[in-house]
């Protein structure tokens, strides 16, 4: 809660929901009729037949838009209603912040009655990320401390299905891979500021590393070691789908 109620001030600005994704995300939901939130921040992604999100951070919860389903102030270690309370449960981009993983998606298969989606990425493929493995190292041991193996999820949900998420080019929601074909936009402040591994690390550890990213990209060598990237209009960055069905 900390974390968002101190970072999340900008994501209405910056982490704007991408239609694409959103498609998967909705597909992956299948035919639940009644889904919870958990961890759901402003409300990306929610479909219409949201019933309940479940969100720690006030500072996130007032930036709901009108209209979305009620928020419920809770971690999701510990969320207060009843067992099998929607037919489906997604957490999106969240579990990396949990503080008791375990509980967390235990608390996913207790509340949901047939399935239950989550959206992360796999580490392994995150860290070749040309942002943190050629500017940031220190970014890198930051997620590498924190990010939650696919393996481990897997184990926790009793198994699940993966999907790739390749990135489009042009994403709207602005998280951290999310401009992958856009390494401008690291160098602006309130960009970084809704992507929490950049806003946690903390300026001054990204000073050097974002230095050097500027100048490559005012002499053109960023250009020139990336031309692989400038015709791409989607890229596997390692994010992912797990779809549990109970």
């Amino acid at each position: 809660m900390a974390t968002y109620d101190r970072i999340g001030a900008t994501y209405n600005h910056t982490r704007r929901p991408d239609r694409r994704l959103a498609v998967k995300i909705h597909e992956a939901l299948g035919d639940a009729g009644t889904v919870i939130n958990v961890g759901a921040g402003a409300g990306s992604y929610e479909p219409p037949q949201t019933v309940l999100a479940v969100e720690p951070s006030a500072v996130m919860i007032a930036q709901r838009p009108a209209g979305s389903a009620r928020a419920l102030q809770a971690s999701a270690e510990s969320i207060p209603i009843a067992d099998d309370s929607a037919d489906a449960a997604m957490a999106l981009l969240t579990v990396h912040h949990w503080t008791d993983l375990e509980a967390g998606i235990g608390e996913l298969l207790r509340i949901a009655r047939q399935r239950v989606v989550i959206f992360t990425w796999d580490q392994a493929v995150f860290r070749r990320f040309w942002l943190l493995d050629e500017y940031l190292p220190e970014v890198a041991a930051f997620v590498d401390a924190r990010a939650v193996l696919i393996d481990r999820l897997l184990a926790l949900l009793g198994g699940a299905r993966i999907e790739t998420v390749p990135i489009p080019h042009d994403c709207s929601d602005g998280f951290g891979a999310a401009f992958w074909r856009r390494p401008e936009a690291y160098l602006d402040p309130e960009v970084r500021a809704g992507i929490s591994m950049l806003a946690e690390t903390g300026d001054e550890v990204l000073r050097s590393g974002l230095g050097r990213l500027s100048s490559d990209l005012s002499s053109g060598l960023w250009q020139a070691h990336h031309t692989d990237l400038l015709d791409r209009d989607t890229l596997d960055v390692g994010y992912r789908l797990l779809v549990a069905d109970l």
